[in-house]
């Protein structure tokens, strides 16, 4: 299993007393991660150390307005490709059968497109699917990251951890807030399958986050 993504799992997850308590543990984990770089590590140790030594209310009240109202850091992936639309029932229903064929359970409430829950996932793959699929959804993860740095959130650290793991390169240093839009209006998730079930010659078949064409300009000059 692979503690990296166990661990940066669960610093996305809620600030319980006991996540906090697990701080320094969680903070071991990732300063032994020579993957990360040193600027990712320094990044999650300065986030570690704000949730171990912070106040918890602060820190339950900040997740809560970062990440249960700001539609532009929402950690369900799914939801930056299909907003509501219907097309997202269908990409959760493969992705949760996708968890299930590796042994993971999700709890009644999760939704298999919470990003924690795939990085429970990812820690229980080899390193180069794990590397691929963060990869394939690297423009999603960075999208958060900036709009996480813009806000002046150590949470961050997260997803530029998980780009630098996936060999892309670091957030901007200092990204300008984006208004909130519809983000389904500007991705869009190729067609897929999931598993190496799906894939022609047994080869593991991954999600795939892919820029909306964006149609031509009618008033351009042909």
């Amino acid at each position: 299993m692979d503690r990296t993504f166990k661990a940066l799992a669960a610093l996305l997850g809620y600030p319980t007393g006991e996540l906090l308590a697990a701080m320094p543990e969680i903070r071991a984990a990732l300063e032994e991660d020579r993957r990360l770089g040193s600027r990712p590590r320094r990044a999650l140790a300065a986030l570690c150390e704000q949730l171990a030594t912070g106040d918890a209310l602060d820190a339950q009240e900040r997740y809560v307005e970062l990440f249960d109202r700001g539609r532009a850091t929402c950690l369900h992936l799914f939801e930056h490709l299909h907003g509501d639309s219907r097309d997202r029932g269908q990409a959760m229903v493969d992705l949760k059968a996708t968890y299930a064929r590796a042994g993971l359970v999700l709890a009644g409430h999760e939704l298999p497109d919470y990003l924690p829950a795939l990085l429970e996932f990812l820690s229980l793959q080899p390193f180069d699917v794990a590397r691929e699929m963060l990869g394939d959804a690297a423009h999603i993860l960075r999208r958060i990251g900036e709009a996480l740095a813009a806000r002046g959130s150590r949470y961050a650290a997260v997803p530029g951890a998980l780009l630098a793991l996936a060999g892309e390169k670091p957030l901007a240093a200092r990204p300008k807030p984006a208004p909130e839009q519809p983000l389904d209006a500007e991705w869009a998730e190729e067609p897929v399958t999931f598993g190496p079930e799906a894939a022609p010659g047994g080869s593991p078949s991954f999600i795939r986050f892919v820029p909306r064409t964006r149609p031509a300009d009618p008033g351009a000059s042909r």
